[in-house]
C-alpha cells in the first residue's frame, strides 16, 4: 500500500468498489482497490484507500454510494 493512503470505502461487492474508484477518478482523486476477500471461501471486504489530503473531498463524493 502506498504510504499517506487511508481506507474511504469498505464493500463486499466487487461493482460497489468499481463504481467508487470511478467516482473518484472523475473527481481527479486518485484511489487505490485492494479486494481482501477470501477467494476460496468468498468472506471478506474489498476496500478503495484514497491519499489521506483526499479523504474528506472523497468522503464528500462518496457519501450517497455509502448510504
Amino acid at each position: 500500500m502506498e504510504k499517506d493512503f487511508v481506507i474511504v470505502f469498505t464493500t463486499a461487492q466487487d461493482h460497489q468498489a468499481e463504481i467508487a474508484r470511478e467516482i473518484l477518478e472523475d473527481n481527479d482523486i486518485k484511489s487505490v482497490v485492494l479486494n481482501q476477500k477470501d477467494s476460496m471461501y468468498k468472506f471478506g471486504d474489498i476496500e478503495v484507500y484514497v491519499h489521506k489530503d483526499n479523504l474528506e473531498k472523497a468522503e464528500e463524493i462518496l457519501k450517497k454510494l455509502k448510504s
